[in-house]
This record gives structure tokens, C-alpha cells and sequence, in this order.
């Protein structure tokens, strides 16, 4: 897509290409499956095993303060349980407060080699102390070392990262040493938002884009969820 800069005013960008999608399934409430979670499984377990879209677990994570200002970031998405989709991060970071204070958040998928997008909204909550640290153990010894070292969101010195991951590979060994036995610290762990919405986006050529969109039936629970499916107009 080419990028042209307005004139005379050089802070102007216009942006006049336009991409077309095009995906060759119906996206339809006939063609899903019952539950959005299984029908993310079928999505995602395609995108992996195509091996076409490069880090497919990435995610724009959005959350808000009580009085509604928001953030996102990019975060990575790690599990899929029978309760909704689970990340890991700092419980110090700006958007674990955010959560805290204000438990809902919502999170995009976007495949833009497959021309598939995936978007959520649901309640958040801390998944289990035990299923933290059974993840942390799977991490990479220099990523257990930046969790140690890393005060999330915080404002820090210059090199003073660098001179705190120095001194925790001093304490607990280092990066490379496979038998460095590292904590989990008990600021970090696993977050996990429960769906109450999941949109389904499938890129059609004119912007006539397939959209399927689940939202939980009032009354229904995360443990006995049912779900109402329409499509959108896109």
C-alpha cells in the first residue's frame, strides 16, 4: 500500500490504495460451530498448521481505567481453556491495575495473511497461582529472568534493566543454564477474559466482509454458557 503525504502541509498522511481481502469460505451462523470457543480452536489450529501468518498468537489488548479511559498494547495470547483465553504478564504492569480496578477487557486477533480477524470482550480474571507457575516453567531461562527484572510500565534509568537482570543471574544462574532453578515471582501470572462477545471477521473483495458475532444469552453463565449467533453487516 503506497502512502501519499498531502500537500503543502508535510504532518498530513492520505492514504488513498485500497487493499482487497478475499476469502474463499461463507462465513455464516450455519457454518460455525455452536460454541465461539471451538470455533476459535478450528481457526487457530488452521493458521498454525497453514504456518502462513507469522506469530498468530499476537493480540491488541484493550482495557480502561474505572472512568473510562482506555490503553492497548500488543501481548501475546498463551492458552485456551473451557473458560476463555488466557495471557501472562506483570500483575504490576498499567494493565493488570487497569483490570484490577475495572475487570472487563477486549482483545483482536487480526490475520492479515489469511484476511481472518477474531475480536473478544468478556470479564477478566487471574487464573490459578498453580497454573501461573506451571507456564513459567515452560518459558525460555532468559524470559524467567525478565519477569524477575522487568517493573513493568514503570519508568526506570537507563541501563537499569540491564543491571538488575545482571544481578538476578547472579542470584539464580544464568540465561544458559538449563539447571538454573528460577521462581515464579509473585507478581507475575496469568490473566484470563471470559467471553460474553466474539466476533468472527472473514475479508470479502468491496469491503463486503463476512461477520459472525456470538453474544451470551442473559441468564447464561461462564460455566453453562449459551450462546446467540447473527451476523453483522459489514
Amino acid at each position: 500500500m503506497d502512502l501519499v503525504i498531502s500537500e503543502p502541509s508535510p504532518s498530513k498522511i492520505e492514504v488513498l490504495p485500497h487493499n482487497q481481502y478475499q476469502t474463499f469460505d461463507s462465513l455464516t451462523p450455519s457454518t460455525v460451530s455452536a460454541s465461539p470457543l471451538d470455533q476459535f480452536h478450528i481457526w487457530f489450529k488452521q493458521v498454525v498448521e497453514d504456518g502462513v501468518v507469522h506469530e498468530p498468537e499476537a493480540i491488541s489488548l484493550s482495557t480502561a481505567t474505572p472512568s473510562g479511559v482506555p490503553s492497548a498494547r500488543m501481548v501475546l495470547f498463551k492458552q485456551l481453556d473451557e473458560r476463555g483465553f488466557i495471557f501472562y504478564t506483570n500483575y504490576t504492569s498499567r494493565k493488570s491495575k487497569e483490570m484490577e480496578a475495572n475487570p472487563y477487557a477486549a482483545m483482536v486477533f487480526y490475520w492479515r495473511e489469511v484476511h481472518r480477524s477474531v475480536r473478544v470482550i468478556g470479564k477478566v480474571e487471574k487464573v490459578s497461582r498453580k497454573e501461573s507457575e506451571a507456564y513459567f516453567k515452560t518459558r525460555p531461562k532468559g524470559s524467567q529472568l525478565g519477569a524477575w527484572a522487568s517493573r513493568q510500565s514503570q519508568v526506570v534509568k537507563e541501563g537499569e534493566v540491564r543491571e538488575r537482570l545482571k544481578k538476578l543471574a547472579e542470584r539464580f544462574g544464568s540465561a544458559g543454564d538449563r539447571d538454573a532453578n528460577i521462581p515464579t515471582p509473585d507478581f507475575w501470572g496469568g490473566w484470563r477474559i471470559i467471553p460474553t462477545e466474539v466476533e468472527f471477521w472473514s475479508g470479502k473483495p468491496s469491503r463486503l466482509h463476512d461477520r459472525v458475532c456470538y453474544r451470551l444469552e442473559e441468564g447464561s453463565t461462564a460455566e453453562d454458557p449459551k450462546w446467540k449467533i447473527e451476523c453483522l453487516a459489514p
